[in-house]
C-alpha cells in the first residue's frame, strides 16, 4: 500500500519486536524439522504461525506439494508472538535459515524496504496459472511496496465486521441494522445483556496487544474521527476523538462485555460465541469459518453485519497472513513453487474436497467467492466477507489524512512497540485498574516519542 501523504522514516527501520496476535493461535505451538540449517537440495525450510489454517496446509503437503514436485517441506510451527520475533530475527539478520515465512500486510512493505525480501514479480510473470489478477485488489496492493514490486502472496485476507446471534435477536424482539452504528450496537448490547443465562451482550478483544485490543478499538477509533498521528506526525492519542471513541469501548466492554474482557482476544470471544456465552461480536471476518463450521454449535444461528461506523461509511480493517521469501533463500525458485501451491486455487480446492468449503483460506481470490461449491457452503458470511474487504481503505481510513498506511495499525516499525504498550495501558482500563484519561495520557507520552523521530522530515 502506498500514499502520496506518506513519508519516509528518518532512519533504517528498526527490527520488529515480537507482539500481540492479530488472529490469536487456537491450536497448541508445534515443531517439525527445520533445526538451525539452512535449507538445500531439494527442501525449503517454511517458519508459519500455528493457526488452524496453517495446521491444515502442513497436513496436506507431504501428501500433495511434496508429492507432485519432490520438495520436502520443513515447517517450524509456532504461536504468533514467538514466530513474530523468531521472523524478525532471522529475516532481518538474512540468515537464510528459513526459506518462507508468513508475514502480515504490516510487515511485509516494511521488510521490503529494508531488502529483506525477494521481490515476486518475475515468479509471478513465469507462473501464468497462478493467475495473480485473480487476487484481490486490496491484497495485492497491501502487499507491494514503496517500489511498485510484489513481494508476498496472501494466504488468506480478512476485513472485520459484526456477528451476532439471529435467534436471541428474534426472541428479545431486536433488529439488527443493515448498517449499524455504534451508538446501535451499544444499545442492542445492552437489551441483548442477559437474554439468556449467562449471557452477555458482546464479546470485543481486550487483550493486551498491539494486534489484540489495538485492532479493534482502532476502527473504533478511526470512525469516531480519531487518528494515532495526523499528517505532520503529531501524536494524537490525547484528542477528544480518541478519548471519546475509547472511552466509549471500555464502558461497552465493560458494562455489557464478556466476564474477563481485559483477558480476551480472539480466541476467548471466539470460544464465548460458539458457546452461546455472547451475543454479538465484532472482529475479524475470517472467524465465521469457525462459527459455521460442521461441529459448531451455533452454525446457523449467527447474523453477519458491516462494521459498525459513526463519521465513516465504513471502517473495517483489512489484514491479511501472506507468504514471504528471504532475500538470502538458497532455494527461491523451490520456494515459490511452495508459495504458488500453498496460495493458487488448486489448494483451495484441495481444501474444499477434502477438508470443507467453509475451511478454505479465503479472503484473497474473486474466484473463490464465484465457486458454487464455497458460495453454498460459506454462504452465510462470504458476500458480507468480500464486500468488507473490497471497502477497507488502508490508506484513507478515517476523516483526516494519514502519513502511513493502516487501518487498525500504523504502518512504521516502531509500531509494534508502541501499540503493544499502548495496549497494556488500555487493558487497565477495561480491568478497572485506572481511568480512560490516565491511560491516554501515558499513551500520548509514548507516542510523543515517536513524533519527535517522525515531525519534519
Amino acid at each position: 500500500m502506498r500514499t502520496q501523504s506518506r513519508r519516509r522514516p528518518p532512519r533504517a527501520p528498526l527490527v520488529l519486536a515480537a507482539a500481540g496476535t492479530l488472529l490469536a493461535p487456537l491450536l497448541s505451538g508445534c515443531w517439525v524439522g527445520a533445526g538451525g540449517a539452512g535449507s538445500g537440495g531439494d527442501a525449503i525450510n517454511v517458519l508459519m504461525v500455528n493457526n488452524p489454517q496453517m495446521v491444515e496446509l502442513q497436513k496436506l503437503t507431504r501428501a500433495h506439494f511434496t508429492k507432485e514436485t519432490g520438495i520436502k517441506v520443513n515447517f517450524t510451527v509456532l504461536p504468533e508472538n514467538d514466530v513474530r520475533d523468531k521472523i524478525s530475527q532471522d529475516f532481518a539478520n538474512q540468515a537464510g535459515q528459513y526459506d518462507v515465512a508468513t508475514l502480515s500486510n504490516y510487515e511485509i512493505p516494511i521488510y521490503a524496504r529494508n531488502g529483506w525480501l525477494h521481490q515476486m514479480n518475475g515468479y509471478v510473470a513465469e507462473d501464468p496459472a497462478y493467475d495473480e489478477q485473480d487476487v484481490l485488489k486490496p491484497m495485492r496492493q497491501s502487499l507491494t511496496a514503496d517500489d511498485g514490486k510484489l513481494y508476498g502472496q496472501p494466504f488468506y485476507g480478512e476485513s472485520s465486521f459484526l456477528m451476532y446471534r439471529k435467534d436471541v435477536f428474534d426472541k428479545k424482539g431486536l433488529t439488527m441494522p443493515e448498517r449499524p452504528t455504534w451508538r446501535q450496537v451499544a444499545d442492542l448490547a445492552a437489551k441483548a445483556d442477559g437474554a439468556e443465562a449467562g449471557m452477555k451482550g458482546i464479546c470485543l478483544r481486550g487483550l493486551p496487544g498491539w494486534g489484540e485490543v489495538m485492532a479493534p478499538l482502532t476502527t473504533v477509533v478511526n470512525t469516531f474521527g480519531g487518528t494515532w498521528f495526523d499528517k505532520d506526525w503529531k501524536a494524537r492519542l490525547d484528542s477528544p476523538a480518541f478519548e471519546k471513541a475509547t472511552k466509549f469501548y471500555v464502558d461497552l466492554v465493560r458494562e455489557h462485555g464478556e466476564s474477563g474482557a481485559a483477558q480476551a482476544g480472539f480466541a476467548e470471544c471466539l470460544n464465548n460465541m460458539t458457546q452461546g456465552k455472547v451475543a454479538m461480536w465484532y472482529d475479524a471476518t475470517s472467524a465465521a469459518g469457525s462459527l459455521e463450521a460442521a461441529n459448531s454449535p451455533v452454525k446457523g444461528k449467527v447474523g453477519y453485519a458491516p462494521a459498525p461506523v459513526e463519521k465513516t461509511e465504513s471502517s473495517g480493517w483489512l489484514y491479511t497472513w501472506a507468504w514471504g521469501i528471504q532475500k538470502a533463500s538458497r532455494n527461491p525458485d523451490n520456494a515459490w513453487k511452495f508459495v504458488s501451491w500453498a496460495s493458487g486455487k488448486g489448494y483451495e480446492e484441495l481444501v474444499g474436497d477434502q477438508v470443507g468449503w467453509s475451511n478454505v483460506p479465503a479472503g484473497k481470490r474473486a474466484s473463490t467467492y464465484a465457486n458454487a461449491d464455497y458460495r453454498k457452503e460459506a454462504g452465510a458470511f462470504q458476500e458480507m466477507t468480500k464486500e468488507a474487504i473490497e471497502q477497507a481503505r488502508p490508506t484513507d481510513p478515517g476523516v483526516q489524512p494519514r502519513p502511513a498506511p493502516g487501518i487498525q495499525f500504523v504502518g512504521i516499525p516502531e509500531f509494534t512497540d508502541l501499540g503493544t504498550k499502548v495496549s497494556q495501558e488500555i487493558s487497565a482500563a477495561i480491568a478497572g485498574r485506572q481511568s480512560v484519561e490516565s491511560a491516554l495520557k501515558k499513551s500520548q507520552a509514548l507516542a510523543e516519542k515517536i513524533s519527535e523521530e517522525y515531525e519534519g522530515r
